[in-house]
């Protein structure tokens, strides 16, 4: 059965085409196939002497569907019904799809020189005499696959960048300047879903927040009290300790 499209705003003011593809994906098994950690890609990183950081050009698109399955995945405009020749954003299980094929086609340099994020590629060189070398073998695999990048959300040969959310250069990890403005400019939470928008973006600093349970934890004692929203004293001290905790952070 056919299923209605809308259309959503994406980063850069583009468009994107949505499906509600809730009812296929609750009739699917879930696929247990593991993302790899975020942590540990990102502290591979330290030690390198240049990096470059690559993005999939929409790479779910580039996975194409068995013909078989395709009809399951049909949706209706205005123009008529139509359906995806390719893999569509959406449906649960993709994200472990395409783990599985960067996984299979980057297995003999996974961890060596490359580490890849579903569609997030990192080229690594511990010298930079070797990134060319290092850039051209990833490349021959790319051509090999015909999987394309992106190229405006490309760096090559950096010695630093963003990489999934973290700030990666040859001394380490460090935090993200646009992480710690969200948290800098956010205003004192008027309800429990706002109070949660900020615990969400303390967890996403917390390894470069010392303490980071401890002073959160006025944060946390409000949402235990979800019935009835409460943003006291202790909360509003703790909020603005936070902004100056980060606002002293290097970045």
């Amino acid at each position: 059965m056919a299923i209605q499209c809308g259309i959503g705003t994406k980063p850069g003011k583009k468009w994107r085409m949505c499906i509600d593809f809730r009812d296929l994906n609750k009739a699917c098994p879930k696929d247990f196939y593991p993302l790899p950690r975020i942590d540990q890609l990102v502290d591979s990183t330290s030690g390198c002497e240049l990096l470059s950081i690559m993005d999939a050009s929409q790479g779910y698109h580039q996975i194409m569907l068995n013909p078989e399955d395709r009809k399951k995945v049909s949706f209706i405009t205005s123009e008529g019904t139509f359906c995806y020749v390719a893999m569509p954003f959406g449906l649960k299980n993709a994200g472990a799809t395409y783990q599985r094929l960067v996984d299979k086609i980057f297995r003999p340099q996974i961890g060596r020189n490359v580490e890849v994020y579903v569609d997030d590629m990192l080229v690594k060189s511990k010298k930079e005499e070797d990134h060319t070398k290092d850039l051209e073998e990833t490349f021959s695999v790319l051509r090999k696959y015909k999987l394309k990048l992106n190229p405006t959300k490309c760096a090559f040969g950096v010695q630093g960048g963003r990489f999934l959310g973290f700030m990666v250069t040859q001394r380490g990890i460090e935090a993200n300047p646009l992480k710690i403005k969200a948290i800098i400019d956010m205003k004192a939470p008027t309800c429990i879903n706002e109070v949660q928008r900020l615990t969400g973006r303390i967890a996403a600093l917390s390894r470069f927040i010392s303490k980071s349970t401890e002073k959160s934890l006025p944060f946390f004692k409000t949402l235990r009290k979800a019935k009835t929203f409460e943003w006291g004293t202790p909360c509003q001290l703790a909020f603005e300790e936070l902004k100056a905790y980060l606002s002293g952070l290097p970045c």
